[in-house]
């Protein structure tokens, strides 16, 4: 396989799936910077493995890069420190153009189960975050 058809194949398999891995890398990481910093490194990794890669699940290889990637990123630049809290702002995906209380009431619920997620040990929130995106 040549180098241009490698790329093409890389992009057809891999790249519809930059917001799955970004979802996953900001949940983990819960920073936008070291999530997009973790991302990129996980593309490079499943770029340069790309060739090992024979068919199937594309997304499930994807995404256990970006898992192992982010796990080594936060391991050597976050060993003793905790995680940051949740941006409402970032997840959420409220129209505009709803009513006041439901928007109210929707966010009281992301509030209230964004605690619940903040207090669930990472390998377990991990597993919410992956059946969400």
């Amino acid at each position: 396989m040549t180098q241009e058809s490698t790329s093409i194949a890389f992009d057809e398999a891999v790249l519809p799936h930059l917001d799955a891995a970004y979802n996953l890398a900001r949940w983990l990481t819960r920073n936008t910077q070291d999530a997009e910093d973790v991302v990129q490194e996980a593309y490079l990794r499943a770029f340069r493995f790309f060739s090992g890669f024979h068919s199937g699940n594309s997304r499930t290889w994807l995404l256990t890069i970006v898992r192992n990637t982010c796990y080594t990123w936060l391991q050597k630049n976050r060993a003793q420190q905790t995680a940051a809290s949740f941006d409402e702002k970032v997840h959420t995906n409220l129209s505009e153009s709803q009513d006041p209380e439901t928007v109210l009431l929707r966010k009281a619920d992301g509030q209230s189960l964004s605690r619940a997620l903040e207090k669930l040990p990472g390998t377990l929130r991990e597993v919410l975050v992956l059946t969400r995106t």
